[in-house]
């Protein structure tokens, strides 16, 4: 009896222990996935997969001669009603020159809405010599009904590109802006006073 007892005790002891390894290992696999997109994010600032871009501080210390076109694409999200393009499509600039753009957003909706906005680089690998002085991208813009807005952009192609024996052949860059609904986006002060007071009214 007590040899069965304890049989059935190392059994209970071992089922408890598969138990917290499968509870444990679910927790993981929960973190993991939250942490994905950003540790995602932050890899693909820092290598340029996926046509991230580069941030930088300073002006290129170099400008070489080899040039490079750069063009301008806007796009919007349909959940979005705003008309959002740049103001010219290309710009042609020598590796290490700094270049400017802006790009315009009207609001072509009836009721002042807030968009944010991603990008992208094409070609992928050409994302991590691409740097940008300032930019509008992750932050949110509202724009009241028929507003509208000039962002600039400026910007840089490291030279250290053309020392990159697989973008040699590469003449032009695509810059890619894409704006989406800021959802939960904090309402302005302004807008809470407007309700308060047409509440107090009522």
């Amino acid at each position: 009896m007590s040899e069965e007892h304890d049989t059935a005790a190392r059994q209970n002891k071992s089922n408890r222990k598969v138990a917290f390894a499968c509870v444990a290992l679910f927790g993981t696999m929960i973190g993991a996935a939250y942490a994905a997109v950003p540790l995602y994010d932050w890899f693909c600032r820092v290598t340029g997969f996926g046509g991230k871009t580069q941030v930088a501080e300073e002006a290129a210390q170099e400008v070489i001669d080899r040039v490079v076109t750069i063009r301008f694409d806007g796009n919007v999200n349909r959940g979005l009603p705003w008309d959002f393009k740049p103001e010219q499509r290309t710009i042609t600039l020598k590796m290490g020159e700094t270049g400017q753009l802006a790009y315009v957003a009207k609001n072509i909706g009836t009721n002042t809405s807030v968009g944010t906005s991603t990008f992208n680089v094409t070609p992928y690998e050409a994302g991590a010599y691409f740097n940008k002085l300032d930019c509008f991208c992750f932050t949110e813009q509202p724009l009241k009904a028929g507003e509208q807005v000039e962002m600039p952009v400026v910007f840089f192609v490291d030279p250290e590109m053309n020392k990159d024996p697989n973008l040699k052949h590469i003449k032009e860059i695509t810059l890619s802006y894409t704006f989406f609904p800021a959802h939960d986006a904090e309402q302005p002060v302004a807008a809470r006073v407007d309700e308060t007071a047409t509440e107090t009214n009522l």
